[in-house]
């Protein structure tokens, strides 16, 4: 974003590509990025476009940044394209910094429930079991229920943990697989309350990045092909190829957001059809990503909100459990001594 943002101000002020990227490369803290612009200078001086540079690092730049990049410079609007892409890259940035501000209480919620819940169980329990036991005091169901899960942590905890890390190793390499992770997306897109919060993301996404692909000057087909490769979500890019396909046949690219409601709303292909219709279609898109951010925003408070009391009701239910298994015995061994 900022390797953007500097060189779209100092290519509009007039400065040199060449210049303009010695000038970022000394002023880069990243020994790896200085590394990428020595490459990309070199491929400069021997008579490359910047687009060709940048393209030897298509793994950190992308198809997106690249061909925004290349059209700049066939059609003279470089460091207007930049500006778009810097203006496009922050978005995304905030986009996702959304997305982590709404699950940020519940995994503190957690993270805090195990780490209470753990104290009690490896240091506090221990401390207070021989007592328990050493008593001649029928222990409550709820403190017998607790020992066993105590002992059997203590004993096996190592086990379970390494169970843990090796089903989170084995779910993420299974996702590596395409059709696996396909249906992983399906399951995304089917489930109550990350549904519509994933639908809206990848709505931004396209909407964004075609928006500024047509607003660049690329043809439609190429731009939903290179829209299609930016998309995380396999079902999402399935489908834009297949939009793709349909408009090189000949066929408006609102026809298959019509048929595809459950990935793109009324709303959505309504829009389309008068950016067709109108010959404006990067500004109704555009337009459309503007709206399913200010709706992304409302959802991801909504889950918040509804996350909270319930996360705060299992960390409850949990710190209770643990409490009346430590007080109960100690209350019935005070009843016991005073009789």
């Amino acid at each position: 974003m900022l390797f953007a943002r500097n060189l779209e101000v100092m290519i509009r002020s007039g400065m040199q590509i060449l210049q303009s990227l010695e000038i970022l490369k000394a002023q880069s803290k990243s020994i790896t990025f200085r590394k990428i612009l020595d490459q990309v200078i070199f491929d400069l001086k021997n008579g490359h476009y910047l687009a060709d540079g940048l393209a030897r690092y298509q793994n950190i730049f992308g198809d997106f940044f690249i061909n925004l990049v290349r059209v700049g410079e066939a059609s003279g609007t470089l460091s207007e394209n930049l500006k778009y892409l810097a203006e496009e890259l922050k978005k995304r940035d905030e986009l996702q910094k959304k997305i982590r501000g709404a699950m940020a209480y519940p995994v503190v919620i957690f993270v805090a429930t195990i780490g209470i819940t753990s104290i009690m169980i490896f240091v506090i329990f221990p401390k207070i079991l021989p007592v328990l036991t050493s008593l001649n005091v029928e222990l409550p169901l709820v403190t017998r229920t607790f020992i066993a899960i105590s002992q059997f942590l203590t004993k096996y905890g190592y086990l379970v943990g390494l169970a843990l890390v090796g089903l989170a190793v084995g779910f993420w390499a299974i996702l590596k697989i395409p059709r696996v992770r396909f249906m992983w997306h399906q399951t995304i897109l089917a489930t109550p309350l990350v549904k519509d919060m994933s639908r809206s993301v990848n709505i931004i996404s396209f909407s964004r990045t075609i928006g500024l692909l047509l607003r660049a000057g690329i043809k439609i087909v190429e731009a939903l092909e290179i829209t299609a490769n930016t998309l995380s979500n396999l079902v999402y890019r399935m489908e834009v190829m297949k939009v793709a396909e349909g408009v090189r046949k000949g066929d408006p690219m609102s026809k298959y957001f019509v048929a595809s409601s459950n990935l793109f709303p009324p709303i959505f292909s309504q829009m389309v059809v008068v950016g067709e219709n109108t010959g404006k279609l990067d500004e109704s898109i555009l337009f459309l990503a503007d709206f399913y951010e200010a709706e992304l925003d409302e959802t991801t408070k909504s889950i918040a909100t509804f996350i909270e009391p319930i996360m705060l009701l299992i960390m409850g239910g949990i710190v209770a459990f643990v409490a009346l298994a430590i007080i109960t015995p100690i209350y019935a061994i005070t009843q016991t001594l005073g009789r």
